[in-house]
């Protein structure tokens, strides 16, 4: 048995804002802002579109690839379970963002529920899906998304935060299969820090600090984050996380065909290839066109390195999140 993805999808929206027109109402330009992230461009939703609009094409893609010949409702009758990873969903915790993505694809035999780990989402999620595969003798397939619309809960006066996030979803269509070879998701490794769940937060608006009635507040739910912090944990996390897992299965980084990291900050990344002495090479980066996509940043990045023809069977694969949490892990796929 093996849990193999055979199928991934991506939707951004289309508005594409770059730097230059964020320059046009901050004090920041675009050269400050790639020298200090690698970010040229991100994609904005309009006030009309929520995270299920964009997870629910990402998915559908997903699915075509799979069953191209198929209608999109018969081959989201094929799911067992559907899991939406995000921090931005449509409503506040209820209802799920899945389970709105579940009707609205048509998928009516999944079940179906949200994930919450921040930027590591995907990751969590895709372990998560395999996992409850993996248990059940009655379940095949499972969806994975990762989705966010983070440009509504950015604070756009704050140029430090604002220029880092864009909007956009990915989606791996994961199933089980009756392989005999060591193939699919093999391993996962998955870590949190609780102690530093300050440094990315949304200060206001959950049962620790809710808006009261009559109150009048400047700013509406918005990210916050201690960017110095964060820069510090995710180089970390990034070279504990790779050294581990790899060493668990008694690889090396020269064995792997491509690592694809959260798209947070170029520079993390950087850092981290060179305290894991590998090529940057290495490393699938897009952050210069999407900006951080945060739990959609991985399977977007993996989308395109799929439908670009750069992934080759029996290829090994990480997948390596790290953020809000504070939260970090990795997946090891053989293509």
């Amino acid at each position: 048995m093996a849990i193999e993805i055979v199928g991934t999808g991506k939707a951004v929206p289309l508005r594409k804002v770059t730097n230059d027109e964020l320059a046009s109402t901050l004090d920041t330009s675009d050269e400050w802002i790639r020298s200090h992230t690698g970010i040229g461009s991100r994609f904005i939703a309009d006030e009309n579109t929520a995270s299920s609009d964009l997870a629910i094409i990402a998915g559908r893609e997903a699915l075509a690839m799979a069953w191209p010949d198929l209608a999109p409702e018969e081959a989201a009758m094929t799911l067992d379970l559907i899991i939406v990873a995000t921090v931005s969903g449509d409503h506040l915790g209820c209802p799920s963002t899945a389970c709105i993505v579940q009707d609205r694809l048509g998928a009516k035999r999944a079940a179906a529920f949200d994930l919450t780990s921040g930027c590591t989402g995907f990751v969590y999620a895709l372990e998560t899906a395999a996992a409850l595969l993996t248990i059940s003798p009655d379940r095949k397939r499972a969806l994975v998304i990762g989705v966010e619309i983070l440009s509504k809960f950015a604070d756009w006066s704050d140029r430090a935060s604002c220029v880092l996030f864009g909007d956009g979803s990915g989606a791996a269509l994961i199933e089980k299969t009756q392989s005999q070879e060591k193939q699919g998701l093999i391993r996962s490794a998955l870590y949190a820090d609780g102690s530093g769940a300050e440094h990315i937060m949304y200060k206001r608006g959950g049962s620790r600090e809710p808006f009261k009635d009559g109150e009048t507040v400047e700013k509406s739910i918005h990210v916050q984050m201690n960017g110095q912090a964060v820069y510090n944990f995710a180089v970390k996390a990034i070279k504990d996380t790779v050294e581990d897992i790899l060493s668990k299965e008694g690889l090396n980084i020269n064995d792997v065909a491509w690592i694809i990291p959260h798209q947070a900050n170029a520079r993390i990344v950087q850092a981290a290839a060179k305290r894991l002495k590998a090529p940057e090479e290495k490393f699938f980066l897009n952050i210069e066109e999407y900006a951080n996509t945060s739990a959609a940043s991985i399977p977007i990045a993996l989308d395109e390195l799929h439908r670009g023809g750069k992934i080759k069977r029996g290829d090994i694969i990480l997948l390596v999140g790290f953020g809000a949490g504070l939260t970090y892990g990795a997946n090891l796929i053989i293509w």
